[in-house]
């Protein structure tokens, strides 16, 4: 059930006008027992006396709810999801994660969330962004022994093309390779993934619009990495991005019946195997 901040008499009456057994004298006991909770509480389903249930209006845990943001999912996309499940507002939350967050897109850590039910669009951005605050520093200081910001961040970004772009965890590291030895090589990286940006996360990337798309993100228009991180990341990617296989491969194509990739080392031998999966 629902409590709303405020003095005990008022939680009393917002009670009373939604036909619960209780009246001004019940406010004495709630002020013996303790100030009631706020928000949305897990009140239980079973009968309860009206001195128990006062009671638990004043020891009651808050209702969680969960949500689950997946690796390789773009922010805005995951927000309005969200704001659907929690009944939030979508603009307030973008709103919210551009004034906490320090970068534009890729900072949230996959995971599945326990918030309460009720929380504003402040709090959450808040709380998700405070805890990947947290994992960010904690795996840098691992991996490197100390927190340089633009060094992480850049890897989130290769992290983030390498997350869209390959078929499974096995292949991350290789993957990592052909971008490296495509930007050392001053390549376009020519990646489809990059492309499922924001709101475009599920959409199909066809040849019109690798055409039209005119952002910094057309890494088939542009040369280098995207200026921001394309979706948020596991681990295994950002792993991948820090740690790339050593190879000579500078393509890849997916098979339409393994799901996997096959790597190229030329231009000739990828066409082949183009040729191939068709």
């Amino acid at each position: 059930m629902y409590l709303p901040s405020g003095s005990v008499g008022e939680i009393i009456s917002y009670l009373t006008q939604r036909n619960f057994n209780v009246n001004k004298f019940d406010k004495y006991v709630l002020v013996f027992m303790g100030f009631p909770q706020s928000g949305w509480i897990e009140i239980g389903s079973e009968k309860l006396s009206k001195f128990d249930f006062l009671y638990k209006l004043t020891t009651a845990k808050a209702a969680m709810q969960s949500i689950t943001l997946i690796p390789g999912e773009t922010t805005k996309y995951f927000l309005k999801q969200i704001a659907g499940e929690l009944d939030l507002n979508y603009t307030v939350l973008i709103k919210e994660y551009e004034a906490q967050s320090p970068i534009k897109e890729g900072y949230l850590v996959p995971e599945t969330y326990k918030v309460p039910k009720g929380i504003s669009e402040k709090h959450l951005i808040y709380y998700m962004v405070n805890l990947s605050t947290k994992y960010h520093r904690q795996i840098s200081q691992k991996i490197f022994g100390e927190w340089d910001e633009k060094k992480w961040f850049n890897f989130l970004v290769i992290a983030s093309v390498i997350q869209k772009e390959a078929a499974d965890v096995s292949e991350m590291p290789i993957v990592s390779s052909v971008i490296y030895n495509r930007l050392k090589k001053g390549m376009k990286l020519q990646m489809d993934g990059t492309l499922n940006y924001d709101l475009y996360s599920h959409d199909k990337v066809t040849s019109e619009r690798i055409r039209e798309d005119k952002s910094r993100y057309n890494t088939y228009l542009y040369e280098g990495l995207p200026p921001s991180p394309v979706c948020n990341v596991s681990l295994d990617a950002i792993k991948a991005a820090i740690f790339p296989k050593k190879t000579d491969f500078l393509y890849f194509v997916r098979n339409p019946k393994t799901l996997k990739h096959t790597f190229s080392k030329s231009y000739e031998s990828h066409i082949r195997e183009i040729n191939k999966a068709k």
